[in-house]
């Protein structure tokens, strides 16, 4: 069975209710990396943390909640050490996705790639870098894409 990996923007998007993306995840076997949920709660932390947003703080713990309770109801991949291998196979092969911005959706990549998964994004440059990568429409409604990582 193929297994989906949703990428942190398209959590991001569940998290707000976005209708399509909601409705398009519900259909399939979905699941998360370690990767989004770092990215998810650096995202949440850093806005806690930050001096300008005191007067929001119940707003900001209740979407940092609402990510916790949303987390324990999916399945949440590991970095494994062969997800490791896979990273730095890729970065090998592939010195463009050497970039710092690329970090973490090379690892949700690569993490992708050790388990045959396909990954759930927006249409988004970086995995399209990567020539072991294959889009198909998710929504004709929303433009996100399955893509493919062929490993394994």
């Amino acid at each position: 069975m193929c297994r989906y990996i949703l990428d942190t923007d398209c959590v991001s998007l569940i998290l707000y209710n976005h209708p399509q993306v909601t409705a398009n995840v519900a259909k399939h076997q979905v699941s998360v990396t370690i990767v989004t949920v770092q990215e998810l709660f650096n995202g949440w932390i850093g806005r806690i943390n930050d001096p300008s947003m005191l007067h929001n703080l119940p707003t900001l713990y209740s979407k940092l909640w609402t990510t916790v309770k949303y987390l324990q109801t999916i399945e949440v991949l590991d970095f494994t050490a062969e997800a490791d291998s896979c990273l730095k196979k890729l970065l090998k092969d592939h010195p463009p996705l050497r970039k710092n911005r690329l970090q973490k959706d090379m690892r949700i990549a690569a993490i992708a790639l050790s388990v045959g998964a396909t990954v759930v994004t927006r249409p988004f440059p970086t995995y399209s870098l990567n020539p072991r990568v294959t889009p198909t429409s998710f929504s004709t409604d929303n433009p996100i894409d399955f893509h493919h990582f062929k490993g394994r």
